[in-house]
């Protein structure tokens, strides 16, 4: 097999990307960075009405995969399609919400009094965000102190989706930024998902905890939700021009086959200035190819779920 991109050579001038489509000479199949078939994702179409959401928890518990910046901005792509979405901060470092331009530390009402105050409702906590149709339930280092204060509550694992619960049918999907640990709050937050959708970055020691991750999965699924499933796994910070990157990527196709997605998000310095931006990639810079691996996550993304075949064309 040889590879190229539009005649290049991944990870070359012409194609710093290094998004690679492998060409079979025998069959002419243009494969993606996963060697596999890509498909072509059908174009949304925005729908009629909005609600109840379908819930998904971002979970790794090793930390500076991805998380975070995947929330956003599928989150923003989703938008971009038509759909509500609402991004639940469930990280007391609350990153999501510096990513999103919010400063925590100036927050009076977080994630946290909704989870410990019987008073405080989610429309109390609820932010608008700069994207439209894009709203944000923040967090800050409070809700450090959530999970030890959660031990003694009866349901414990429960206390997240119970709060959230009266905002779910004004939006269609909910997207849950989780820390990075498998503690309580990651336990609540895949409790009340429908999906759970893992990025992984493209490095030899992000491959190790992946099996506890599914362990943990599968023991929420026997014990307290099961009727969660896994979303796929998402290789981010991906650089076709380093053997060690295609070779991990390699390993994951290999280890979990379709439930990883074709999309796969390369690494850039646009994601870390857009941050700074506190805004998405797509309202950042509309027209990068950071912005378009996102835009086409939420296609795939919206053809992998159940309701998607009333929303494509």
């Amino acid at each position: 097999m040889t590879v190229k991109t539009n005649g290049s050579t991944p990870g070359t001038p012409d194609n710093p990307w290094g998004d690679t489509k492998t060409n079979a000479p025998s069959s002419g199949v243009n494969l993606g960075p996963t060697r596999r078939p890509r498909p072509v994702f059908p174009e949304p179409v925005a729908p009629v009405t909005h609600g109840p959401a379908r819930v998904v928890a971002m979970v790794n518990q090793k930390g500076g995969v991805g998380k975070t910046t995947t929330t956003i901005n599928l989150g923003a792509a989703l938008v971009e399609y038509g759909l509500k979405v609402l991004l639940v901060d469930f990280d007391p470092q609350g990153a999501l919400s510096v990513g999103l331009g919010i400063n925590p530390l100036q927050l009076d009402l977080t994630v946290y009094n909704l989870l410990m105050e019987r008073n405080v409702t989610a429309e109390d906590v609820l932010l608008e965000t700069g994207v439209e149709g894009l709203d944000l339930l923040p967090s800050n280092i409070d809700l450090s102190a959530a999970e030890v204060q959660l031990v003694t509550e009866v349901a414990r694992e429960q206390v997240l989706g119970r709060v959230i619960k009266p905002l779910l049918p004004h939006y269609d999907v909910c997207l849950i930024d989780c820390q990075p640990s498998l503690g309580l709050l990651t336990i609540n937050a895949l409790t009340c998902a429908q999906g759970v959708m893992v990025p992984l970055e493209c490095e030899f020691f992000a491959l190790r905890g992946v099996a506890l991750l599914m362990d943990t999965i599968t023991k929420v699924q026997e014990r307290l939700n099961e009727d969660l499933e896994i979303e796929g796994l998402l290789a981010t910070m991906y650089d076709a021009r380093t053997l060690h990157g295609r070779e991990v990527l390699a390993r994951v196709v290999e280890a979990f086959g379709d439930k990883v997605f074709h999309t796969v998000i390369n690494r850039t310095v646009r994601f870390p200035d857009a941050t700074v931006a506190g805004e998405p990639i797509t309202t950042f810079d509309p027209s990068s190819l950071g912005a378009n691996a996102y835009r086409e996550l939420a296609r795939e993304v919206l053809s992998r779920w159940p309701a998607a075949a009333t929303m494509a064309r």
